[in-house]
């Protein structure tokens, strides 16, 4: 997912979509530890899907308290 769809996303969205991402997260780690995970490469790139996803909820937060004062 690209920073561009991820902009489109609203709080709500971003917040389910992190709890998802997460849950991948750590079944790509178990998958890893068991020897069933063929691209380790995978664990990496959800890594930064989370990253990406939770700067932009940061943003969002941010932008909502400078609106609120």
């Amino acid at each position: 997912m690209k920073m561009q769809e991820i902009r489109k996303l609203n709080i709500d969205e971003l917040m389910q979509k992190i709890d998802d991402s997460r849950k991948e997260h750590m079944d790509l780690r178990f998958k890893k530890a068991s020897m069933q995970l063929n691209d380790s490469t995978e664990i990496k790139k959800m890594k930064k899907l989370i990253s990406r996803l939770e700067t932009r909820l940061t943003e969002l937060r941010f932008i909502k308290q400078e609106s609120e004062e």
